[in-house]
């Protein structure tokens, strides 16, 4: 089974994001841990818990995550820096950690994934357009000065 949600991750561009523990692996990492490896604030972490995006286990008051919570925590970020909403990531996630991706999921996953890349684009060209203009003023000013 392993192997199939393996291909499963593999087949939606995720492979070298996803590391497959070993057997008998348990690895716990606490909420601090996974603050400093992902640069992110405890806030952050505990605000995806809010949202349902991570489950850490507990103890007493200690969130406990999992090599997997880990793992989802990788794509969660992967999917906010290519600019997903979290409902889009909450989708993404669930399709993720599904056990085979069938045919209709990965045409939906498509779709929003070509849908991003052509928001991305659209970001980089008026990007690039305000830094030509940007350039012209600075420029100009070193003119004046």
């Amino acid at each position: 089974m392993r192997n199939e949600t393996t291909n499963s991750r593999n087949a939606l561009g995720l492979r070298g994001l996803v590391r497959e523990p070993d057997d008998g692996e348990a690895e716990v990492y606490r909420i601090g841990d996974l603050a400093r490896e992902f640069d992110v604030t405890l806030r952050a972490l505990r605000f995806y818990e809010d949202r349902n995006l991570l489950s850490p286990a507990r103890s007493g008051s200690t969130r406990l995550y999992s090599a997997e919570d880990r793992e989802r925590l990788k794509l969660i970020l992967l999917a906010k820096r290519i600019g997903f909403s979290l409902v889009e990531i909450q989708e993404i996630l669930e399709v993720h950690e599904g056990e085979v991706l069938s045919r209709d999921n990965a045409r939906k996953l498509l779709a929003r994934f070509e849908g991003q890349v052509g928001v991305l684009e659209k970001q980089r060209k008026e990007l690039d357009e305000a830094l030509v203009e940007l350039d012209a003023a600075i420029e100009h000013l070193k003119e004046i000065a």
